[in-house]
């Protein structure tokens, strides 16, 4: 259930009226993972929404060290909601983060990097909302089971549906050949009631959706479109959507995941984000040029495609964000622009001719990402793209796939590695700057963090497809 919170004494009457017994204080790491501490609710007073409550910053990736461990959530009285999961009770709360020594806002609290876009797009007098309406796919699959040890390393997933269980599964037939999950109908599609059920609580916490279906893969992927909202509640949706998501698979006796690339020979999830900067009730973005295009929506997407391979670094955060990104399952690659072509990483949607619905898809992203990085890197790889009246060139209607190699290479791709985005970051961040919205701290944390978490993890480790490459040399 949702509630129509906006200041303290909102949340402390609904805990009295609606018997609350807990209160859950969430809030996100740097990789973009919902953390979360409970108190009861006499534990909850006023004060706590300006003071703070306490907890150890130096357990949170991506965050303190031990000698300066101490932090406070301050929670945002607007986000709360009761969950829908809990046997308790529970009233779940979004916070942001501060210092308690110097009261101020945490530097690398991702809400508050979100939120500080907000202000930036702001005061330029470009604009004074940017919505973003993100689709995130995901699979949900009836067993997982993966490992790795010094001797050995493997992982095994399985879904019933999928064309590769053979005899095991229902022994009902109706299995989805590789690719063809977008849009059978049930009995192939054995995940509608479970999406339905999602889509049903998210709609009950607040959150508007505008379809659900299965998506491209077989083995359980499906995708919820959430209807747009501002940058940082969007941000706090998405977290809501992926622990709806996981939490109603984990109920039906299954588990979801929002990998990017969890299956090999068939399409990985992604997360195209649609996005949208207003005056007012003016949609600026909306224009007589190219697909209905604006003067200033070609010079964001200037900015997006510019600055796309740092961008990456954090909008397609991990090793395996490009296992998807490839050529040939509808990955959008090419760093360019179209209408209608899927391959481009911008997209123009021509749905409705109505200029209110006029909005630029960047399709490189996944759900791996924090959404409120992400969502805060786009606007302000946008907005660079405007404030400097940056071309994007011509724009991509052809296949690209078909073009001659010639002509394929003047086309620009995006990094083909998670190393290769960390270093297009490294050498291009500034515009992130801009406004104190990222730090250069923040900036260097989420490097360092990839590099040595990620990267040298995996680069130290034998794959197992190597044995059957190498083990006869």
């Amino acid at each position: 259930m949702s509630y129509d919170c906006k200041i303290p004494d909102d949340v402390l009457k609904v805990i009295k009226d609606d018997k609350i017994e807990m209160v859950d204080l969430r809030f996100t790491d740097i990789p973009g993972l919902w953390q979360h501490f409970s108190v009861p609710p006499r534990a909850l007073d006023a004060d706590s929404f300006t003071e703070g409550v306490g907890f150890d910053g130096s357990s949170i990736r991506g965050f303190q060290e031990i000698q300066e461990s101490d932090m406070l959530v301050v929670p945002d009285p607007t986000t709360a909601f009761a969950d829908p999961f809990s046997e308790a009770p529970t009233l779940v709360i979004t916070c942001n983060i501060s210092d308690p020594v110097t009261g101020q806002p945490y530097s690398r609290d991702p809400r508050y990097i979100a939120q500080k876009a907000e202000t930036y797009l702001r005061s330029t007098g470009i604009g004074d909302t940017a919505y973003f309406g993100p689709e995130l796919e995901h699979f949900v699959f009836n067993e997982v089971h993966y490992d790795q040890g010094t001797n050995y390393g493997y992982y095994e997933v399985d879904g019933v549906e999928a064309n590769w269980n053979g005899r095991g599964g229902t022994g009902l037939g109706h299995k989805l050949r590789p690719k063809e999950g977008y849009f059978p109908v049930p009995p192939a599609d054995t995940l509608q009631d479970a999406r339905t059920n999602m889509v049903i609580l998210l709609e009950r916490i607040g959150i508007a959706v505008e379809a659900h279906h299965h998506e491209v893969a077989t083995g359980g992927q499906g995708e919820i479109d959430m209807r747009f909202a501002a940058l940082t509640r969007m941000a706090d949706s998405v977290m809501i959507y992926k622990y709806v998501v996981k939490n109603v698979a984990r109920q039906r006796g299954m588990t979801a995941t929002f990998m990017p690339k969890p299956l090999f020979g068939d399409n990985g999830s992604g997360m195209h984000v649609h996005q949208s900067i207003w005056h007012g009730e003016t949609p600026i973005f909306a224009g007589h040029g190219y697909a209905g295009s604006s003067e200033v929506m070609r010079y964001y997407i200037g900015g997006l495609l510019q600055h796309a391979p740092a961008l990456l670094a954090i909008c397609a955060p991990t090793v395996n964000s490009y296992r998807r990104l490839v050529p040939g399952f509808e990955a959008p690659v090419n760093l360019g622009y179209s209408q209608r072509n899927r391959s481009a990483a911008c997209r123009i949607p021509m749905y409705s001719p109505d200029p209110k619905a006029k909005r630029v898809e960047f399709r490189c992203p996944d759900p791996a990402a924090n959404p409120y990085l992400a969502f805060a890197a786009m606007l302000m790889a946008g907005l660079d793209g405007i404030e400097k009246r940056i071309d994007p060139g011509e724009p991509i209607d052809k296949n690209l796939y078909d073009l001659p190699p010639q002509e394929r290479a003047k086309v620009p791709s995006t990094p083909a590695t998670l190393e290769e985005a960390l270093d297009a970051l490294e050498a291009d961040h500034k515009f992130l700057l801009k406004g104190d919205v990222f730090t250069s701290d923040v900036v260097e944390a989420h490097l360092s963090f990839k590099r040595s978490r990620e990267l040298d993890e995996i680069r130290l480790r034998p794959h197992p497809y190597e044995f059957f490459l190498y083990y006869d040399v």
